[in-house]
C-alpha cells in the first residue's frame, strides 16, 4: 500500500503548512513545509521512522538557514523618505503647549505647523525647543531640547 499512517501524517503536516503559509504576509512555515516532504518522500521509500524525523528536523532548519536571508531581503520594502521626514533633522518652537492628557500641542519646524505630542509624556510649555524623533500619522513626536543643546545649535 502506497499510503499508510505515516505517509499521510507527513502529507497532512505538508498541507497544513502551506495552508499557515498561505494565510500569513511572510515566510513563516514553508521551511517546514519542505521538511515535511523531505519526509514523505523518505517514507514512502521506507525509510525509518527515525530517518523521517532526522531529515524534517534537518531540512527544515537549512531552508530556513539558507534561505531566510534571501526571501527577507526579496520582501523587506524599503522605507521610502518624504519631504516631512527632514523636519526630523531640525529643531522646532511649541506654539502651543504640548500635553498627552489633553491631547493638545502645536510646534512650528521648518515653517509649517504640525500637531505634535511629548515622546517622553511631559508637559512642554509654549516657547520651548523641541526635537521631532519621529512621525506618527500626521504628528510629530517631539523630545524638549536641553539647554547645552540650544548653546550648541
Amino acid at each position: 500500500m502506497l499510503f499508510n499512517a505515516g505517509s499521510i501524517l507527513w502529507l497532512g503536516l505538508f498541507v497544513l503548512f502551506l495552508i499557515l503559509e498561505g494565510a500569513t504576509a511572510g515566510l513563516v512555515t514553508i521551511w517546514f513545509a519542505a521538511g515535511a516532504l523531505a519526509s514523505l518522500v523518505a517514507q514512502l521509500f521506507g525509510g525509518p521512522v527515525w530517518l523521517q524525523i532526522l531529515l524534517f528536523c534537518v531540512v527544515s532548519a537549512a531552508a530556513l538557514l539558507l534561505m531566510r536571508p534571501m526571501a527577507k531581503r526579496l520582501l523587506q520594502r524599503d522605507h521610502q523618505a518624504t519631504n516631512a521626514d527632514r523636519v526630523l533633522q531640525m529643531v522646532g518652537i511649541v506654539q502651543e503647549e504640548i500635553d498627552n492628557l489633553s491631547a493638545k500641542g502645536l510646534v512650528k519646524v521648518d515653517g509649517k505647523v504640525w500637531t505634535a505630542r511629548s515622546l517622553t509624556g511631559e508637559v512642554i510649555p509654549a516657547g520651548a525647543h523641541v526635537q521631532p524623533m519621529s512621525i506618527e500619522g500626521a504628528k510629530l513626536m517631539v523630545c524638549p531640547v536641553k539647554e547645552e543643546q540650544e548653546a550648541n545649535r
